[in-house]
């Protein structure tokens, strides 16, 4: 009897030390967010989003989708009372990428310390930041930064399509976006993943190459980064460039593939184990 206490104990405080209350995870975001639960939006080529392989490593924490397909911060913090945010312990914002591509303006610090409107970045994090200390004053947030981006093209409609983060948008990059999330988590003492700067998420990473018509030839061709910026590509007319053996890190050149959310979730699941 008194051995079967003495090995019982060690696995019963075993229990103690590793057993975790419920947790919930509201994650805002846009459809890098928002694909998780649609896999069938890309084409399958997505199985495993970055919240399902953090819960499935942190299975006390359950997840709430609050992602958002093609929406800006703005866009978000102009609906913040209608989306049905619910206290939580713990939300993440992953926003940035579409204020850059529609060219929304950065603004700066004072924007937020004066919380002057979703008219800019700055000013729209305001507004969700608030809004989620309202929800719940203890909470712990999180704010994820958007990676870099390669030419996407939308597969389910190649007229959707946007160049990558290798030259500016209307005067912007989005490395200057990423900056002022990270000014925004430094004053705030709000912890800040940083895809930008990660260097298994950079531009080379994206895909592994984008098939594109020679312009001289006429005939398909592959082309890694850098080789591929200014081919032109028709969507008219043009096969799909990312067949299934191009995905990396992304599988339409901005999406995240199941490889390029595990790196996601991987920092994620770091940052939610210390919170």
């Amino acid at each position: 009897m008194k051995r079967t206490l003495l090995f019982a104990l060690p696995f019963f405080l075993f229990l103690i030390a590793f057993t975790h209350h419920p947790v919930t995870w509201v994650a805002i975001g846009d459809s890098i967010t928002y694909l998780n639960d649609h896999p069938d939006e890309t084409g399958h080529r997505l199985t495993r989003g970055y919240m399902t392989q953090v819960t499935e490593k942190l299975p006390y924490i359950h997840y709430i989708n609050q992602g958002h397909n093609g929406w800006t911060s703005g866009q978000i913090a102009r609906s913040i009372e209608k989306l049905g945010l619910v206290k939580a312990d713990v939300y993440t914002v992953f926003l940035g990428t579409n204020d850059w591509w529609h060219g929304n303006r950065i603004g700066n610090w004072a924007d937020y310390a004066n919380n002057t409107g979703d008219s800019t970045i700055y000013g729209a994090f305001r507004i969700i930041l608030d809004k989620l200390h309202q929800l719940n004053k203890d909470a712990a947030i999180v704010l994820i930064t958007p990676m870099q981006r390669g030419d996407f093209v939308y597969i389910n409609d190649l007229k959707n399509n946007a160049y990558g983060s290798y030259k500016d948008k209307n005067g912007q990059t989005l490395e200057q976006v990423v900056a002022a999330i990270r000014t925004i988590g430094d004053h705030e003492f709000i912890k800040v993943i940083d895809l930008y700067h990660n260097s298994r998420l950079d531009l080379p990473h994206m895909v592994k190459y984008k098939r594109l018509k020679d312009p001289q030839t006429g005939q398909y061709q592959n082309y890694t980064y850098p080789n591929y910026i200014g081919i032109p590509f028709d969507p008219a007319g043009d096969e799909y460039p990312y067949p299934p053996d191009a995905m990396d890190m992304t599988y339409d050149g901005l999406h995240p593939s199941d490889k390029g959310d595990a790196v996601i979730a991987k920092q994620l699941i770091t940052a939610l184990k210390k919170l």
